[in-house]
């Protein structure tokens, strides 16, 4: 039996270093979903303590649809701000609903159970949703409904406000807009006992894209 030709310990080289690129991107890959499974279980539980409702669901059209009407129940009518950074496919079967207005009138605006928007980051560690607030109608629609949808992709979640301010985070896009921190439905105790809606929403839905 011959030695091994020079050739057959070259591929054996090459093979054993694709290996081990795979098995260090597999591991990389692991390591992210680990964190990013965290990250949602703090921001959920944060959310939760802030008095906001936490839903996750799958990353469809439909299984979004089913997410938001659920969400809104009977309302006669469902403020809508079209996404700035989520697909917009992903709203399609949801704006089919007839009670569905993406461009209201003043008078829609103010008598309305429920407002639909996209949030482009959240906080894991306050469960607060950031909304884009000089995006188009999205700001408006954040605080005219008594009932307040945000949706938000999982990989948006970040750990700590301050990270929001970073430009290797989310590649810097709270550095390109203005935005507002929204924890929990709007609170006051200015007058005495703590009063929930008086500057915005009653109650706040979060539903995380996964």
């Amino acid at each position: 039996m011959g030695w091994p030709s020079e050739e057959h310990f070259s591929d054996t080289t090459k093979n054993s270093v694709l290996l081990r690129h795979l098995r260090c991107k597999l591991s990389f890959s692991m390591q992210q979903a680990v964190a990013q499974s965290s990250l949602l279980a703090d921001f959920t539980t944060a959310a939760i303590q802030a008095v906001a409702t936490v839903q996750v669901v799958d990353r469809s059209p439909t299984a979004l649809r089913d997410a938001i009407l659920q969400a809104v129940g009977d309302a006669s009518r469902i403020l809508y701000a079209p996404p700035h950074e989520l697909p917009a496919s992903l709203f399609s079967d949801f704006a089919t609903d007839p009670r569905v207005v993406a461009n209201a009138t003043p008078d829609e605006m103010v008598n309305t159970a429920a407002g639909v928007t996209e949030a482009f980051a959240a906080v894991a560690s306050t469960g607060s949703v950031c909304i884009d607030v000089s995006y188009e109608c999205t700001g408006i629609v954040s605080l005219m409904a008594p009932l307040q949808v945000a949706v938000v992709a999982a990989e948006c979640i970040v750990p700590q406000p301050r990270d929001l301010f970073r430009a290797d985070v989310l590649d810097g896009r709270g550095l390109e807009r203005d935005f507002v921190f929204v924890t929990g439905p709007s609170a006051t105790a200015d007058m005495g006992p703590l009063v929930r809606g008086v500057h915005g929403p009653h109650k706040l839905h979060i539903i995380v894209l996964r």
